[in-house]
């Protein structure tokens, strides 16, 4: 298959599993789409013009193949995906509103990702890593993954990490990785639903109040869907309403969001915490537009912007 091969190396690598999710849509129909959350953050940022790429392995069958040309679609730099004879993370969604699906991935080819695989000098390019979802819980690619952040870090590289908790792989032994990702993160995205299942307790605050104990320091974007979302960052704190959209799909609405807010970052570090939520929250309605993941478009994003309502107090 052939490769984009960008003249230089991405700032913003995504790190995790690409997946397929089949989808029944009728009593004897069914139909795929690519995804996994750190592979839509790799797209949305792509679309949003940043040099990106997702790190991560695939299968070499039909799923792969599918993955590997909506990659190549997306324009990311194809040398990060690692081909490999292993069989495909599928994730079977069996029922669609509410949604409820399981996994198909024993020995699966995400698990086989490896790091030292990737182009010389990347790590010197890179200027975030982004992490998080099932890729942090299954090994071996888990402990590797967890591994890489802690070196980029180390080497002064900044860490994006979004649990998008998942049941039931998120148990009490995901407690520790949790604590070491959001200790070592500078952005951390979460929604009031993550929190409620990654600590197990009813109320979300006392979760979100855990995290900011861990990292102060770290900007915390919490996502609560219609009801609009809270950015914080030190002592500075701001909440707003997302813009009016025709909701036509809110798949990849969280990781457009994530999207959003990282490139608003790597475009102007400085700005207010209100111009970073103001773009995480456009990102998030413009995905909402079209059916399935539709990575946010930069022109779309801006024209929403606006009509994100700010909450004083």
């Amino acid at each position: 298959m052939s490769q984009i091969l960008h003249p230089d190396l991405p700032h913003f690598v995504a790190f995790g599993e690409a997946l397929t999710d089949l989808i029944r849509i009728g009593p004897d129909r069914w139909r795929s789409a690519c995804g996994g959350s750190p592979w839509n953050v790799a797209v949305a940022m792509s679309t949003l013009g940043q040099l990106s790429a997702f790190g991560g392995a695939i299968s070499q069958d039909h799923f792969g193949a599918e993955i590997w040309q909506c990659s190549q679609e997306a324009n990311l730099d194809m040398r990060f995906i690692q081909q490999l004879p292993r069989p495909p993370l599928l994730a079977v969604v069996h029922e669609v509103d509410p949604p409820r699906y399981f996994f198909i991935g024993q020995d699966s080819a995400d698990l086989h990702f490896r790091p030292e695989g990737l182009p010389m000098g990347w790590a010197r390019s890179v200027r975030w890593a982004h992490f998080g979802s099932l890729g942090l819980v299954r090994e071996p690619l888990a402990g590797r993954l967890l591994a890489l952040a802690q070196a980029l870090k180390a080497e002064g590289r900044l860490i994006s990490y979004d649990p998008n908790f998942r049941a039931p792989p998120m148990d009490a032994s995901y407690d520790d990785t949790l604590e070491q990702m959001c200790r070592l993160a500078d952005v951390i995205k979460v929604s009031d639903e993550d929190l409620r299942g990654l600590f197990r307790l009813p109320d979300h605050r006392s979760g979100l109040a855990q995290i900011a104990a861990w990292n102060p320091g770290a900007w915390l974007l919490l996502t609560r869907g219609e009801a609009g979302a809270t950015l914080y960052h030190g002592v500075e704190e701001c909440s707003g309403l997302p813009p009016r959209v025709e909701v036509v799909d809110t798949v990849g609405a969280g990781d457009s969001a994530m999207a959003g807010l990282l490139d608003s970052l790597m475009r102007n570090a400085g700005a207010s915490a209100e111009h970073h939520l103001r773009a995480a929250l456009a990102a998030g309605a413009a995905a909402c537009t079209a059916p399935g993941f539709s990575p946010p478009k930069p022109e779309l994003v801006a024209a929403l912007a606006d009509g994100v309502e700010i909450v004083k107090g």
